[in-house]
């Protein structure tokens, strides 16, 4: 499973004007666990349904949904969105609700 990390973007160091002095802020970093949804293969769907749905649902390119679904096809599966789990949620279940086969690893 891969990590990334989100950083605090506050300014790390401030600077009072007054008494012209630096001090450093607390840098809060938060390690989170990042998901993929992975569309698989199946006999039902045709590529064009399959593309319209990679495009509208996961915000893909037309030919990003294309390489995607020709992976699907000949390999059986493909990651085709990576993220936080809560953001992939809704996601994975519209992709399921159009009829394609889809799993959050």
């Amino acid at each position: 499973m891969a990590m990334k990390r989100k950083y605090d973007l506050e300014d790390p160091i401030v600077i009072n004007a007054e008494t012209e002095t630096l001090a450093k802020k607390e840098l809060k970093l938060e390690t989170v666990a990042l998901r993929e949804i992975v569309l698989y293969n199946d006999d039902v769907n045709t590529f064009d349904w399959v593309i319209t749905s990679l495009i509208e649902v996961c915000e893909h390119s037309a030919e990003q949904a294309e390489q995607c679904s020709v992976l699907v096809h000949y390999k059986g599966k493909c990651a085709v969105s990576t993220g936080e789990y809560d953001e992939l949620k809704p996601k994975c279940t519209e992709l399921l609700n159009r009829g394609l086969s889809a799993e959050i690893h």
